[in-house]
């Protein structure tokens, strides 16, 4: 069943790096505004005639913690009218029109495989409601693997989050790769994020089976879809959302 339109009330905004903020928003007419980790919701932005041509779809960063406030992360698009109006026009006590939870980009039902979620830029949002999730409820899992990529060490987000729950959450790994960080900064990881699941699955002694969740733009995972089938695993085996 849809989720009806109800209004939300921004109550914090936060620079994270140059062109990405966090929103915090509150639903005032609902004692708990719940979503499953990795759903979205849909904002109705006053840039356009058309309504639907409104709409802009943002995957909820935070995960439920039994409030009616959820967070957004979302990062300026050249040329994008909808987030142009977020970061100029938005801020706090602004109210703005959205639907949801919405979407089935959730976690599978049993974590009894290895699960590698695999994301770039606001793509990590989804995600981190899941780990969250995880380690809040103590849920049972094997292996995770959380690989992000970025261009830049600055445009890393929630890094030292990512980093404490690496100390706190048994199985969970953090590793961001930088696809344009100089070369003189030896202590990180450079690259994309395909060569960093492939070497894990090579490293792992016989076919490990694993869950595959790949989040943002279509060209990395359009791409990450084809490794991940040459590497043995089967379609069924990859789930995805897509930004843009």
């Amino acid at each position: 069943m849809l989720e009806p339109w109800r209004t939300g009330k921004i109550i914090r905004i936060e620079d994270v790096t140059s062109n990405t903020k966090r929103f915090w928003i509150q639903v005032p007419e609902l004692e708990i505004f719940d979503f499953a980790p990795g759903q979205f919701v849909t904002l109705d932005l006053p840039i356009h005639e058309k309504r639907n041509k409104r709409w802009r779809s943002y995957s909820i960063a935070s995960h439920p913690d039994g409030t009616n406030v959820f967070e957004l992360v979302i990062v300026l698009l050249e040329g994008g009218t909808g987030t142009h109006y977020l970061f100029t026009e938005v801020g706090i006590g602004s109210e703005v029109q959205l639907r949801g939870p919405q979407g089935v980009f959730t976690l599978p039902k049993e974590l009894d495989r290895d699960l590698y979620l695999i994301c770039t830029g606001t793509g990590v949002a989804p995600f981190r409601s899941m780990v969250h999730y995880i380690q809040e409820h103590n849920i049972p899992h094997k292996n995770i693997y959380l690989i992000f990529g970025c261009r830049y060490l600055r445009d890393g987000l929630y890094g030292a989050e990512f980093r404490e729950l690496e100390q706190k959450m048994e199985g969970f790994r953090y590793l961001p790769t930088y696809s344009r960080e100089a070369e003189e900064n030896k202590d990180i990881r450079k690259g994309y994020v395909h060569a960093v699941y492939e070497e894990i699955v090579k490293e792992t002694a016989g076919h490990t089976p694993a869950y595959f969740m790949l989040c943002g733009w279509k060209n990395m995972v359009d791409e990450a879809k084809e490794r991940i089938v040459a590497l043995g695993y089967d379609r069924h085996d990859i789930h995805l959302e897509l930004y843009g």
